[in-house]
């Protein structure tokens, strides 16, 4: 993902820092994104002009006092808060006070993220999507004391990229597209699961009744079975409703290591991870 977000910054102009904790994870970032722009020029994309554009507009350092003067930083780090609240009030103790402070969680709250900085007003989350070259949303979240200037510029931002940004206007997890996504999910598993039809009849018509490119449990093996359900069991534990109890089934196949594409099983048996069977 943050391979993904750098990228799109370099292509549209902007100079970007790439940090990392080790300098082999930062080639690995930077590789990934050099072939990422070469598939772009072969389907003419882009030019080849633009390719060498966007990597000079790269640098990768581990140092994180480099991103000192920069005006946005974009975190996207694993999703556990801790790590995420020191990697924030890290940020703040060194960066200026211009500097606007995101990150890309896809279910965390941002009002606690920014309560470890001094600078509650410009925080904010910027949900993009992977791969982050082929969606072109990003929800913008904003935290309790998030300032209207700081989404202003974040939608600026979006829009330089060659993003659409929709804005959630108060946090909640999941935010807009998780918390829909999710829990048709969860319906479709307490469907298969309580019996009411074999998998492929599930995914068979929700693509053909409802234009979708993948069925819900086709999408729960590719996102992973153990992310959904740590989201779903978050939406349960805020919202106290019981819509967002997850099915028994689930957690029983996470803890038989059945998480889906990453694991080569999950609702259905993965030869690879674009494969099934």
């Amino acid at each position: 993902m943050g391979a993904g977000i750098a990228q799109a910054a370099a292509l549209a102009g902007y100079q970007v820092i790439l940090r990392d904790l080790q300098m082999h994870l930062i080639k690995d970032g930077l590789n990934t994104i050099d072939r990422t722009l070469d598939k772009l020029l072969d389907r003419g994309l882009i030019s080849e002009e633009d390719k060498l554009n966007a990597l000079n507009n790269l640098k990768g350092t581990t140092d994180l006092s480099e991103l000192k003067d920069v005006d946005l930083v974009i975190e996207a780090v694993v999703e556990n808060m801790s790590v995420k609240k020191q990697i924030f009030a890290e940020l703040d103790s060194m960066c200026g006070e211009k500097t606007i402070l995101a990150s890309n969680t896809s279910s965390l709250s941002i009002s606690e993220i920014a309560a470890t900085t001094g600078r509650t007003d410009r925080v904010l989350g910027m949900h993009f999507f992977n791969p982050v070259h082929h969606y072109s949303l990003v929800e913008i979240i904003k935290g309790l004391e998030t300032s209207e200037a700081t989404i202003e510029k974040a939608r600026d931002f979006c829009n330089r990229i060659g993003k659409q940004s929709v804005l959630v206007k108060r946090e909640s997890p999941g935010y807009i597209v998780n918390r829909i996504l999710f829990s048709f999910i969860n319906e479709a598993i307490f469907v298969y699961a309580d019996g009411g039809a074999e998998k492929e009849a599930i995914d068979t018509a929700i693509k053909l009744g409802l234009g979708m490119e993948l069925g819900p449990l086709e999408q729960a093996d590719k996102i992973g079975l153990d992310h959904i359900y740590r989201s779903i069991i978050g939406f349960n534990d805020e919202f106290r409703d019981s819509k967002y109890r997850p099915h028994p089934l689930l957690s029983t196949m996470i803890r038989a290591g059945h998480l889906g594409v990453s694991s080569g099983k999950g609702f259905y048996v993965y030869e690879c991870p674009s494969q099934t069977r």
